[in-house]
């Protein structure tokens, strides 16, 4: 038997020394987490600019970034000591490497700020940068890498793929039996965690920000004014606003059935939003504590000389994943363990982590990681013959959906998060930076809807989150496709009233807790979810759908759809503070959008003004708090008389389209359907087949009307007739050109943009500079030719051998036969007929910059008609 297999045979029988959870949760019984067993050697300050909660790499660093942005009054509290909790036992792996479109900037700030950090602030950080590579061993792999080499050419990012040859060159002790190709990213590396929390705790003094341990936080009061008194045993601090940076070691209660949903406790204070009284656990956190394995094996004749890292991410069909990295200790590997071997701390999660755990350790058990022991000494054989130096196995937190919840939160002021995090060194620099741009100025530097920290609401529940925390933590082991649909957890609480009508005839979707029809099947379909880099077995049945809605009508339930209500004495005052458009009148719908103060694009929503002084806005599904945060804060700062109501899950929407539509609609009631009686983006309240209900006409293309039905959620299956009409969903291009990345002018939306209307608009300013300094890049709508792959977004546009941008959002247009993409690209190519390159699986496809929409939308067709009768 090889050495190191002995070795973990003489560790299983070993009694181990180190303080184990079990030994240490007899201690914590009798610790009442004041911080008592340490001593504070300094007076807290009585009041603070920013509190931030938690000394891991991320606290820390936040704290670093605001007081060198010139924040004076900042203050960290930390229960234990810096790095307690899942820093200091981290592997330190730091890589340029992300699939997000922002989330590279995230990780290309923390190495650019790790290779200086040392010589700004004096503190070594242990920082090496040998490049890492990730392995395919399979064609689908292979696709996959070459899927990730298209989202990185626009940016800095240096990333090849490399062959055999140059693999077994940067790696020599590897196996190369089943290596195909690899993903180069030489500037990858690893880090010391201790020492760069170490290094930003000196720069943040340095800049003079204040940092307390052990300083326990006992309690969070919430005043008037939307400030905070935070309580620790050493005093109160009354702080502006505070950022929860404490990774898994948030207090928590179990709340009672039948919500089964842990709670944050937060003290009322009467003059706050009546959903303030207490924060939703699940909605702040969203992430689960989990055991992580790190094995330490001691340098040998064979390894000593060799110090690049390897990121192994496929073997074998994928059931074993683990990665390999040199450090002073030697040859360091972890594996990522099997969805069903791998084990959750869920009585944390049920009962709070235990008050005085810090830098202590879990007992390993090597049962679970023994099979990925084996896999790791066939990749790399000299193993067999190296000794073990210990084994860690520490807590560590992962999302539902893999991303922390960075930003702040809905439903209380001044309460920001930055948790959630599954691998927080390397986001630690990029995400300190984020945080601190935002709290400075007031608004995002760039776009990270996808980490933001109320996408997770009341549905869910603790199932969910362990389900969910499972299946995350094995989406290590598989492949990344596009249009993922990921199962565990499902479905949730939150289902439209049409659930159970089709759930046993379509493929369901996931939106934000939200199951929604994808597509449905017919006699013979190749059903079931089977994702590819390619076209798959959803391509014939959406298509078909497409048809029926261009030639027919059908039904498309968009419940998911955020739902608000804003009424009162000052609603116009305050939506016109809120929208760049004109309000509608009463009756009236239309489409306006919320800027940031810099002028960016933060949200599009449809307004409808239901009753005087009563508007209903519809936004997109995982924007529902995400906007509603940001109404509520401008009606906080404002003082404004109004009720904010979120009715999401009051109301279900169902949307019929088609140009049969207005004629299945007046089947189903005694209103007058006629297009001079309902016209063009207006709405009605009426009964349709006895449910009462609200509908918006939003024209859809040529002879086809779209209207929007809102109706109570639990009866919008109750009509018989309308359910005998094709439900159908396609996949729409859910375009996300317009963002905190982008200004209303560039990307095309002048429109709906009243410059000239007197409310001065939140961002109003700011575009009125924009179009006076005028444009650098234009959206641009591209036609292209493919063979049996679609864009999606994020690839990368070329022109004369030079990137020039990336696609924004993408699709196959089955009304046209062909694929439709949008980028932005600088304006001299944006004229129509200009042809550029869109680059997909590796090769690039000839694209045309297109005018107009190649289907004539409501707007367009009016325009035309304006047009010809001026001729």
């Amino acid at each position: 038997m090889p050495r190191i297999l002995n070795a973990f045979n003489a560790l299983v029988r070993r009694d181990f020394r180190r303080k184990t959870l079990r030994d240490s949760a007899r201690s914590f019984a009798t610790d009442d987490g004041d911080g008592s067993a340490g001593v504070l050697a300094k007076r807290l300050k009585d009041s603070a600019e920013t509190v931030v909660i938690g000394g891991g790499c991320v606290g820390v660093s936040l704290a670093y970034h605001l007081a060198k942005a010139g924040q004076k009054d900042v203050v960290l509290l930390e229960k234990s000591e810096l790095t307690a909790g899942s820093t200091w036992h981290a592997a330190g792996l730091t890589t340029y490497y992300h699939p997000g479109i922002n989330l590279k900037k995230i990780h290309y700030y923390s190495i650019k700020l790790f290779e200086q950090l040392e010589a700004e602030t004096g503190q070594a950080v242990g920082f090496h940068q040998p490049g890492s590579i990730r392995l395919a061993s399979t064609p689908v792999r292979v696709d996959e890498l070459k899927y990730q080499m298209t989202r990185t050419h626009w940016h800095p990012t240096p990333q090849f793929l490399i062959g055999p040859e140059k693999i077994q060159q940067l790696f020599p002790l590897l196996n190369m039996d089943k290596v195909l190709t690899g993903l180069y990213n030489p500037g990858d590396g690893h880090i010391d965690p201790y020492s760069l929390t170490m290094a930003l705790a000196a720069g943040a003094r340095m800049y003079g920000a204040q940092i307390y341990y052990p300083a326990s936080v006992t309690g969070l009061t919430p005043t008037a004014d939307g400030r905070w008194d935070v309580q620790t045993p050493h005093g109160t601090i009354r702080a502006n606003r505070i950022v929860n940076a404490t990774g898994s070691a948030t207090p928590t209660r179990q709340t009672t059935p039948p919500h089964d949903r842990p709670h944050l406790f937060v003290r009322p204070h009467p003059h706050t939003l009546d959903h303030t009284h207490t924060i939703d656990y699940t909605c702040l956190l969203g992430h689960t504590p989990m055991l992580n394995h790190i094995t330490h094996v001691r340098p040998c004749p064979h390894i000593i000389g060799h110090t690049h890292i390897l990121d192994y991410t496929s073997l074998l069909g994928h059931t074993h994943i683990c990665y390999f990295s040199f450090c002073l200790l030697g040859l360091l590997f972890g594996p990522y363990e099997k969805e069903e071997k791998m084990k959750l701390q869920d009585s944390w999660i049920r009962d709070g982590v235990p008050p005085g755990f810090g830098k202590e350790l879990f007992e390993s058990d090597l049962d679970r990681i023994m099979d990925h022991v084996e896999r790791a000494i066939e990749m790399v054989p000299v193993l067999k013959n190296a000794d073990i130096i210990n084994i860690v196995s520490g807590p560590i937190t992962y999302t539902p959906d893999l991303l922390p919840m960075i930003g702040p939160h809905q439903g209380a002021r001044n309460y920001w998060t930055a948790i959630g995090f599954g691998y927080g060194i390397i986001h630690s620099g990029g995400v300190g930076k984020f945080l601190s741009d935002w709290i400075v100025s007031g608004e995002p530097p760039y776009d990270l809807i996808e980490c933001d920290p109320n996408r997770y609401a009341h549905w869910t529940s603790v199932p969910y989150l362990c389900a969910k925390a499972r299946e995350s933590y094995g989406f290590n082991n598989v492949v990344g496709y596009p249009k993922e649909e990921r199962f565990a957890g499902r479905p949730t609480n939150r289902v439209s009233g049409v659930y159970e009508l089709l759930k046993d005839r379509c493929s369901m979707g996931f939106h934000a807790g939200w199951e929604q029809p994808h597509y449905f099947h017919k006699p013979g379909d190749d059903s079931g979810y089977k994702p590819s880099f390619r076209r798959t077995n959803w391509f014939g049945p959406v298509g078909r759908e497409c048809k029926l809605v261009m030639e027919g009508v059908g039904v498309i339930d968009l419940s998911p759809f955020g739902k608000i209500i804003v009424k009162g004495e000052d609603s116009h005052r305050l939506l016109d503070r809120l929208f760049a458009n004109t309000l509608p009148k009463v009756g009236q719908t239309n489409i306006s959008h919320m800027l940031t103060p810099r002028g960016r694009v933060y949200a599009e929503v449809t307004v409808t003004q239901t009753a005087p002084g009563e508007f209903l806005l519809i936004t997109g599904s995982g924007s529902e708090l995400h906007d509603l945060r940001w109404i509520e804060r401008e009606v906080c700062d404002g003082g404004y008389a109004v009720s904010v109501c979120n009715v999401t899950d009051e109301l279900g929407v169902l949307g019929v389209a088609g140009p049969k539509s207005r004629a299945v609609l007046q089947k189903l009631t005694d209103e007058d359907m006629s297009d001079t009686a309902f016209r063009f983006l207006h709405c009605r309240s009426m009964q349709l087949a006895g449910v009462p209900l609200r509908a918006i006409r939003i024209s859809y293309t040529g002879d086809a009307d779209r209207y929007t039905l809102v109706m109570p959620i639990d009866r919008t299956h109750a009509d018989e007739r309308l359910s005998s009409y094709p439900f159908v969903c396609v996949f729409l291009c859910v375009c996300v050109c317009m963002n905190c990345d982008t200004n209303p002018l560039e990307a095309g939306l002048d429109y709906f943009i009243k410059l000239s209307k007197p409310a001065e608009f939140i961002g109003k300013q700011a575009l009125l500079e924009i179009k006076a300094q005028g444009l650098s890049r234009r959206l641009a709508f591209l036609t292209l030719h493919t063979d049996d792959i679609d864009p999606e977004g994020n690839e990368s546009v070329w022109h004369d051998g030079e990137v020039v941008g990336n696609t924004t959002s993408g699709s196959y247009s089955y009304s046209t036969q062909q694929s439709l993409a949008f980028s932005y690209l600088p304006l001299h190519l944006t004229h129509a007929g200009q042809t550029v390159e869109v680059e997909l699986l590796g090769q690039k496809y000839l694209a045309t910059v297109t005018p107009e929409p190649l289907v004539l939308t409501e707007p367009a067709r009016t325009r035309l008609q304006k047009k010809q009768r001026s001729v």
